[in-house]
């Protein structure tokens, strides 16, 4: 059998947030050991250079020092000839509060495996076990541990569930899929179809778990039996850092890591659902889909990853895209959320993706290649220049159910497509091909449906929303967002000051030649501030001309912009009262499910 690959993590200067890291080997490669630290973490698709938050490295065997040669920026070589024992012991900068990384102080401490766990070269599919310690100084303080990570049972010093000790690992990939959350968290736990579940929730907050639970276990029920019980996976965790102000997800195997507003959380004596608490749940919905969804359902260029560099894939669309379909799908399938509200989401997403030039630049399929310089590295012009895989996916996923659904006269639909994905690829681990959700849906609902996904997929021509949702006996109607006319641009605020963050294709303050980033700094003479833009125009008409004094850099410039009516690009969906027989029983299968 092969020896374990063993690590210890403690919170060792929590103020200074520095988790100590120590990896031992039994056997190391005796042509010279080599380590490394992914680059990038599954589900967030960008080089991220983890290792650059390694503070201090050193390496002993035999009870001395051994020389470590670092090889590039992520890792590190031990020289030929060393016999073991190997302990390799560093430290790690934890302060990036995010899903992503690792953050530590007094208050908590969080990590994925990506941040902390450096790989032995050659012992990836050997057991990992992994000792959690108690943070130095706060052995009193009462934290607990939160995590999906199994226990290792059996053997010495094995963790009890929520506490320090010892975990364990089949290999290293399965070591960095399971995020760790300690502190003194709030914490609930239910069964969904006989699988244990858990909410753990750190920051200050004051969250009705109650409600939270109610909510969600039966949305995780209804994902369970729309793939098909049992569940993947034997236990599944929800780990959720409330703060002031955030809103974030990673998906992971058995688990999730989620960053809320805690404003966003029900409250004991919350009456009407609120906007935040909506999202929230929508976010959860989200995050729990890709258990199955990207999780276990992969493309082929994700079996196995490569955590090393970019692994390039034209499938997101599928992936986030279809996953942002079911999120607030199964809200509404469960009871959680109301027709009124999923329409309004619905419309909400139409409007996302038409507010953008990018639409007509850019498919869904080379956005998803392209993720990894354009999506997650976004700027100033990236309105004009993309488009969301997860937006513009989720209307695909949208059109496909609707097509599949009427052309069968409700006998198939995605669902049916997620589930056979789930059969060839889910459970098998066989990565899906890239042209893999295009021959399914031929063989699902006919040659011409995989040619019709295609080119929406891979195209850039307006989506046939009107036209797809009337199979469902739906209007989509589209409206000004205000009366006020607009220079074509998005603002943003900090503190008082007014900078001008995105200026859209084709509009008046392009053609003007206003630009992203200039500061406003007066509109026809008046002072413009964060409280007073939206104010002054909503007192012109479009076709009034208005000079608008800017800084951009150091230099004070002028300009006359030409006002226009506001663009009609925001969504309003409704039922069409007269729909046909057939539009309504399709309409009824479709949200009920």
């Amino acid at each position: 059998m092969t020896a374990p690959v063993r690590y210890t993590i403690q919170a060792t200067q929590p103020a200074a947030h520095l988790f100590e890291v120590t990896l031992s080997l039994i056997r190391p490669d005796p042509a010279g050991q080599v380590f490394s630290l992914p680059a990038w973490i599954p589900g967030s698709y960008m080089i991220r250079e983890f290792a650059k938050n390694i503070v201090s490295l050193s390496a002993r065997a035999g009870g001395k020092a051994v020389p470590v040669t670092k090889r590039d920026k992520h890792s590190w070589q031990l020289p030929a000839g060393i016999e073991g024992p190997l302990t390799l012991t560093y430290t790690v900068y934890a302060w990036d509060l995010s899903v992503r990384t690792a953050h530590l102080d007094p208050t908590h401490g969080f990590f994925n495996g990506t941040s902390v766990f450096l790989c032995a070269h050659g012992h990836e599919n050997a057991p990992q076990r992994v000792d959690i310690r108690p943070p130095e100084g706060l052995e009193d303080a009462g934290w607990r541990v939160a995590t999906s990570l199994p226990e290792a049972l059996g053997e010495k010093g094995a963790a009890e569930r929520y506490g320090f000790g010892l975990y364990q690992a089949q290999n290293y990939d399965a070591l960095i899929d399971h995020p760790v959350e300690m502190g003194n968290f709030a914490l609930a736990e239910f069964d969904a179809c006989g699988v244990p579940h858990a909410v753990a929730i750190t920051g200050r907050h004051d969250c009705d778990m109650t409600r939270l639970v109610d909510d969600l276990k039966p949305v995780c029920e209804a994902q369970i039996r729309l793939f098909g019980e049992p569940a993947p996976m034997d236990r599944y965790v929800f780990l959720v850092m409330a703060v002031g102000d955030g809103y974030g997800g990673l998906e992971h195997r058995a688990s999730t890591a989620l960053l809320c507003s805690r404003a966003d959380l029900p409250w004991a004596g919350m009456e009407a659902q609120s906007e935040g608490y909506r999202q929230f749940l929508g976010l959860c919905s989200h995050e729990y889909f890709h258990t199955w969804n990207v999780k276990r359902i992969k493309p082929a260029a994700f079996v196995p990853y490569d955590l090393t560099q970019e692994n390039y894939t034209r499938l997101l669309w599928a992936f986030e895209g279809f996953t942002s379909y079911y999120d607030d799908l199964m809200l509404l399938r469960t009871g959680r959320i109301t027709e009124k509200d999923y329409l309004a989401l619905l419309g909400k997403t139409i409007s996302q993706v038409h507010k953008g030039s990018g639409r007509h630049k850019q498919s869904v399929a080379e956005s998803s290649f392209e993720a990894w310089t354009k999506y997650y590295r976004q700027d100033e012009n990236s309105p004009n220049a993309i488009v969301s895989y997860y937006t513009k996916g989720a209307l695909v996923a949208l059109l496909l159910d609707l097509r599949l659904r009427a052309g069968s006269k409700g006998a198939t639909s995605l669902d049916d497509l997620m589930r056979a994905l789930w059969q060839r690829h889910g459970l098998s681990g066989a990565g899906v091909a890239e042209d893999g959700i295009f021959q399914l849906a031929s063989e699902i609902g006919g040659a011409e449906v995989g040619r019709w996904l295609r080119e929406l997929v891979e195209g850039t021509a307006e989506l046939p929303l009107e036209s797809g949702l009337a199979r469902a006996g739906m209007a989509l109607v589209w409206e000004a967002s205000g009366e006020a006319p607009g220079m074509g641009v998005r603002t943003s605020a900090d503190g008082d000051v007014l900078k001008l963050a995105n200026v859209y294709d084709g509009g008046p303050a392009q053609a003007a030649g206003l630009s992203a980033g200039d500061v406003l700094v007066a509109l026809d003479g008046l002072k413009l501030g964060a409280g007073n833009f939206d104010k002054l125009l909503a007192r012109r008409i479009a076709g009034d001309s208005v000079e608008i004094h800017v800084f951009r850099r150091d230099e004070l410039m002028r300009f006359d912009v030409e006002l226009k009516a506001a663009p009609k690009d925001t969504a309003r969906l409704s039922f069409t009262e007269d729909a046909p027989a057939p539009a309504l029983a399709l309409r009824e299968g479709w949200l009920k499910g």
